[in-house]
């Protein structure tokens, strides 16, 4: 994880587990999450990013089983918005 010192900007990288695709249960799960913070948060794969506030736009990502996410948050809540989200994504079920 890297943090910025010029505002609170924070990135990481997390794999979806094994078995779980980005689609409509676990995105949502995903998105209500993100929306839990004031920090503006992205997630990418490696060809697209999308805001992680909006479901459609997650669901856009097409992110498949085992793919890695890059997460980004700015914001005074960054760090702790990054933290729940890989906790999250790492607790995602089919």
């Amino acid at each position: 994880m890297q943090t910025s010192s010029e505002h609170q900007a924070v990135d990481a990288e997390i794999s979806l587990p094994a078995d779980v695709d980005l689609h409509a249960r676990p995105a949502a799960t995903f998105v209500k999450a993100s929306m839990a913070f004031q920090a503006k948060i992205s997630v990418g794969t490696a060809d697209r990013e999308a805001d992680a506030k909006s479901l459609l736009s997650v669901l856009a990502l097409g992110a498949r089983r085992g793919t890695t996410l890059r997460l980004r948050a700015e914001g005074d809540d960054a760090a702790s918005a990054i933290d729940t989200l890989a906790m999250v994504v790492a607790a995602l079920r089919e």
